[in-house]
């Protein structure tokens, strides 16, 4: 909270009245000071620095709304007062209204601070550098940049610098400033979990599993940290992951980021029901979240369940025809019940969005093979023959034994 005996910037001569009400504020007595002010309002009710201090009392006090109407009062009277620009923008910021509290605290930053010191003004900088972080890390970067030069750096700076490097994926930058914490506070869990969560975006998963696991000591049961550590140790194929992320569900069962989370795990364990079955709980919910359809399809085709999947996958198409995941299991599916015509239209329109594999020049030479176009089909065997590499040795014998016909 702003410093109570900072006066507005402009020179004006302190009432009696206004100077007993700050001296009565020095001392927390807020009803004294909150009487001594409304006395001397209703006589001056543009006195800036009144309605600054009357606003401090209700700050104070936790009556919100009241302080902000006279912090607002107080600009309306100086709007060169730095006191009631930075007081209210750090209020609104408080309550989480941060787009009215970004241009109270942009107008702080450039004014004089008066009595309330350059450090007042490094943490109006600070306050615009948390805000600008939700959408703009290059103009937060900034704003602390613009905050250390007037006052020393501090942990929450680093952490800060940290983040904002790890969002504008400077993931080395990121992990040097976590380190530079941690050398510093060793059991800092923002900078563990931190830290963890880079190493983890660099696949380093040994690393970053020593970093989560003591950031686990700092804070047990932490959701955030257990579900990472959880998907470090899958990347791992580490079979602790599995339960980890069971028992993380059953304490946050509306957790949609964890459900989706062990939905991603049981599949990658071969436990495809299980898995679908939390993919269709959160479509429920979704039902055009396309990710969540792609994942809901691919369960349905390890089911054995094509025309299912086959639905599921023309869906994502028509929410997202760019979606080349769609589209390569729209044409598995279309040529596994037998509709080779989808499955070339599928390819056609995958091959907009990413290069062809030995899969896909499998499920084109079928497909045309199916149609009876012969020269077409002859073309894409041989592709994929040369593709696969001794990879798929049950289709390879299929291709060689369809080319010793069609090539007759």
């Amino acid at each position: 909270m702003p410093s109570a005996s900072a006066a507005a910037n402009v020179p004006e001569d302190v009432s009696e009245q206004v100077a007993a009400a700050e001296a009565a504020i020095a001392k927390s007595d807020w009803k004294t000071a909150e009487t001594t002010l409304n006395t001397w309002l209703a006589d001056h009710a543009t006195d800036a620095r009144a309605l600054f201090d009357a606003g401090y009392v209700a700050d104070a006090q936790n009556r919100t709304d009241q302080a902000a109407a006279l912090y607002r009062r107080a600009v309306a009277a100086n709007p060169k007062s730095f006191e009631a620009h930075i007081s209210l923008g750090l209020l609104l910021a408080r309550e989480g209204k941060l787009d009215e509290a970004r241009p109270e605290l942009a107008t702080a930053t450039t004014l004089d601070p008066g009595e309330a010191t350059a450090i007042a003004k490094a943490r109006a900088w600070r306050a615009l550098a948390q805000i600008d972080r939700r959408t703009d890390p290059a103009t937060a970067s900034n704003d602390l940049l613009e905050a250390l030069k007037i006052s020393p750096e501090t942990a929450s700076d680093t952490l800060l610098a940290a983040s904002l490097a790890d969002q504008s994926s400077q993931l080395d930058a990121a992990a040097a400033a976590y380190n530079r914490v941690l050398a510093k506070e060793p059991t800092s869990l923002p900078a563990l979990a931190g830290l963890g969560h880079v190493l983890l975006k660099q696949k380093k998963y040994p690393e970053a599993e020593t970093q989560l696991r003591a950031a686990l000591v700092q804070s047990p049961g932490n959701p955030a940290v257990t579900a990472e550590l959880a998907t470090d140790l899958a990347a791992q194929n580490k079979g602790e992951a599995l339960p980890l992320l069971q028992q993380l569900h059953q304490q946050h069962p509306n957790d949609a980021n964890i459900t989706r989370m062990l939905a991603a795990v049981l599949s990658d364990a071969g436990k495809f029901a299980e898995s679908d079955q939390l993919y269709v709980a959160l479509l429920a919910a979704q039902p055009s979240d396309t990710g969540l359809l792609i994942s809901h399809g691919q369960d349905l085709v390890h089911q054995l369940q094509f025309a299912q999947a086959f639905a599921v996958f023309n869906k994502v198409t028509q929410i997202d025809p760019s979606n080349a995941d769609a589209w390569s299991g729209l044409a598995f599916t279309a040529s596994r019940i037998h509709r080779p015509d989808v499955t070339l239209h599928a390819l056609t329109m995958r091959s907009k969005y990413l290069p062809e594999n030995a899969s896909t020049y499998f499920l084109w030479a079928t497909a045309y093979d199916t149609l009876r176009q012969k020269t077409e089909a002859v073309t894409y065997y041989h592709h994929f023959l040369d593709a696969s590499a001794g990879k798929f040795p049950d289709q390879e014998w299929q291709a060689r034994q369809r080319l010793r016909l069609l090539e007759k």
